[in-house]
């Protein structure tokens, strides 16, 4: 489970004080953000967390499998939220109009009628959002009580989130890293990437060509024990 204390940098008022003040600009876009910009040196080393994440991500003794999943499920949405809504004035339909993770790599949206559309990055993550929201306040899907049991396809609809939560990542990280650096928040960006990169590796949540758009920068981390 997340023990990084990141609500302080993510607040909208520090957010707005930043944009009165002047004293920051920025499209938000990843074409005119530095390209790799989170691939530097200087800034890759800056994490709240060195080394093993294996002791913070390995199924505890006596707890159910499905009950940690879904407790770091809903650590996960929220840090991620968070992070999100602290670059989210900049990720507007003039700046991400589409839902991207660098120049070549476009997401779609597949509706409930399967039918794929392209969005808007805002308004793409917007809609994984209430869909991750939804799910965890599904009792069906996330039961609450001692006397329901998880859905047999459980683990489909955890990877299915961690799929879509990824996909925000690798958004922030190439579109909005230049607006996680003016928050100095790239320590704590880093460190939740790193747990949630570590914890689906544990558990098998991600496939190669999810994580294909990070790679590299997952390779990084690896070499560098971040």
């Amino acid at each position: 489970m997340s023990f990084f204390n990141i609500r302080g940098f993510t607040s909208k008022n520090r957010l707005r004080k930043v944009l009165s003040n002047g004293s920051f600009n920025s499209s938000g876009s990843s074409v005119s953000s530095p390209k790799l910009l989170y691939l530097s040196p200087t800034h890759l080393e800056a994490s709240l967390v060195k080394g093993n994440f294996k002791n913070i991500v390995t199924l505890p003794k006596y707890v159910d499998q499905e009950e940690w999943l879904a407790s770091n499920v809903f650590d996960f949405f929220n840090n991620i939220n968070l992070f999100y809504g602290a670059v989210s004035d900049y990720c507007n339909h003039r700046n991400c109009p589409v839902m991207s993770a660098d120049a070549g790599i476009e997401y779609m949206w597949t509706d409930t009628n399967r039918r794929q559309m392209k969005l808007p990055a805002s308004q793409y993550i917007d809609y994984v959002m209430t869909y991750v929201q939804n799910l965890m306040d599904d009792e069906s899907m996330f039961p609450t009580k001692s006397a329901n049991a998880f859905p047999p396809n459980f683990i489909v609809i955890i990877k299915g989130i961690f799929k879509q939560l990824f996909r925000v990542f690798a958004h922030i990280f190439h579109a909005h890293y230049d607006v996680i650096l003016h928050l100095h928040a790239e320590p704590h960006l880093h460190s939740l990437f790193a747990h949630f990169i570590s914890f689906s590796k544990e558990f098998d949540l991600l496939d190669k060509k999810d994580i294909s758009p990070l790679q590299e920068l997952v390779s990084e981390m690896e070499v560098s024990a971040i």
